[in-house]
């Protein structure tokens, strides 16, 4: 029985959002889990490589982060690549290319190997989180999006509670075939990319139209939706690289994504070597690995909750102010922990707070840059952000070298910026609610030939 409160747009739309949420979230997490054991894998297998390589805390963590050098370089052709081929073939090429990359970690054993296949891996890997962003906003209204993107993420960080425990149930096959087990590691955790990458080609819906599992109803609900939010949302419509770089929300967004995406990167790549230190080497590897399965579980519930609580009260910049808040305290608290399970303690503390700010911080992104500029607008926010993933590996490895091996510069570093990216949050203007002026509609372009042909557009 169809409850009377609802209008039978308010159905549709539930309808909609629920078949979504069930259908595409889980495919889309389980590849995203991919994505990420072969992008962070490497700091789990560092708990051996690096000693076993040689490495030194730069190498390690100029090669940790050179990923994501490769990630910005290809991160908005690649965009716009999968917005003309569509979403089912681009992904699948994603997925195979960098699982193949990710496999062929193995066969490192040099510093220029090691930083060559990271590069390596983020060109394969780059355009994929926001393609699937992308591909969301083919598939939810706008006053829904945080909610299914959390969902989507809340999941895959469920999903990658395993990754932890088996990265470390890897490191065990040490000996076996005459392999490490960090080489172990790679092989194992970057076939299953290239398998799944060719099933994407049979099972994953370009768009609403060939969705078996909606009906003609809802199909025409949602195109109809989807098209007057295009026309009417105060959005950033003409997006051409001199609009990108000028216009201020933009590079508001831009600013906040890369000073917490450095923060977080520094003491990600860090944290399992950080953990066993903080143990005094009393912990296993693969105990390491698996306690990491605390601050997971933690991200995943905070996540869901608050992503609701944002599409019921609409009120994104609290949610993104007060979970970098709540990182930055969870970062401070690294600095004074003083064994192994208040380092755990903490990280979980940044862990809720960075997954409160996830949902709403992406829900701004793509409700601000509208359907026509989102292929290029979304990738040029991710990719500039990500640089952080290069800048923060990199300091913390050299803070670290500096100052004697200790972590206290570093984590110090990376709490400030998390303080930094709760300022620029706070002052981030998405929604006349948050106290701002709304937000002017700009000249109206065609936004993907605006990114992939700039010189068109020139004044």
């Amino acid at each position: 029985m169809i409850d009377q409160t609802f209008t039978p747009g308010q159905v549709l739309e539930r309808s909609v959002v629920r078949k979504v949420a069930t259908r595409l979230a889980p495919l889309l997490a389980i590849l995203y889990l991919f994505c990420l054991l072969d992008r962070t894998n490497v700091s789990i297998a560092a708990l051996t490589m690096q000693k076993n390589l040689r490495f030194s805390d730069p190498v390690y963590g100029f090669g940790a982060g050179i990923f994501f050098l490769g990630y910005f370089i290809f991160e908005v052709p690649s965009n716009l690549i999968m917005e003309r081929v569509g979403a089912r073939r681009w992904i699948a090429r994603i997925m195979v290319t960098w699982g193949a990359i990710s496999a062929s970690m193995m066969f490192v054993h040099t510093p220029l190997s090691f930083y060559s296949l990271r590069f390596l891996l983020g060109l394969a890997e780059a355009g994929f989180y926001p393609g699937v962003i992308l591909y969301l906003t083919y598939w939810v209204p706008g006053n829904a999006r945080a909610q299914v993107i959390a969902r989507f993420l809340a999941l895959t960080a469920i999903l990658g509670l395993f990754g932890g425990p088996l990265g470390g149930l890897l490191l065990k096959l040490d000996g076996m075939g005459g392999l490490r087990g960090w080489q172990w590691l790679f092989l194992l955790e970057g076939l299953p990319s290239v398998i799944i990458g060719f099933a994407v080609l049979w099972v994953l819906p370009n768009g609403p139209s060939e969705a078996s599992w909606l009906s003609q109803e809802e199909k025409g609900w949602l195109s109809k939706r989807l098209a007057e939010e295009a026309r009417n949302a105060q959005q950033v419509m003409h997006m051409s690289f001199r609009v990108a770089f000028s216009e201020p929300r933009i590079i508001h967004m831009c600013a906040i994504f890369i000073v917490t995406s450095t923060a977080l990167n520094a003491v990600g790549f860090f944290g399992p070597s950080l953990v066993k230190a903080r143990s005094g080497n009393q912990w296993s590897d693969s105990f390491v690995a698996s306690v990491f399965i605390i601050p997971a579980v933690v991200g995943a519930i905070s996540m869901s909750l608050a992503a609701g609580h944002s599409d019921r009260t609409g009120r994104r910049r609290l949610h993104i102010t007060l979970g970098y808040f709540v990182a930055a305290l969870g970062f401070i608290g690294l600095i004074f922990a003083p064994n192994a399970w208040l380092t755990v303690a903490a990280l979980a503390l940044n862990a809720l707070g960075e997954r409160i700010a996830a949902g709403s911080y992406w829900a701004v992104t793509t409700n601000l840059l509208g359907v026509r500029a989102a292929a290029g607008g979304i990738a040029l926010i991710n990719s500039v952000g990500n640089l952080g993933g290069f800048i923060g590996p990199y300091l913390m490895g050299v803070l670290k070298k500096s100052s004697g091996g200790g972590y206290a510069a570093g984590l110090t570093m990376a709490a400030g910026l998390m303080l930094v990216g709760t300022v620029l949050s706070y002052y981030l203007r998405t929604h006349p609610a948050d106290g701002g002026p709304p937000m002017p509609i700009l000249e109206e372009a065609d936004g993907i030939a605006a990114i992939a042909q700039p010189e068109q557009h020139v004044p």
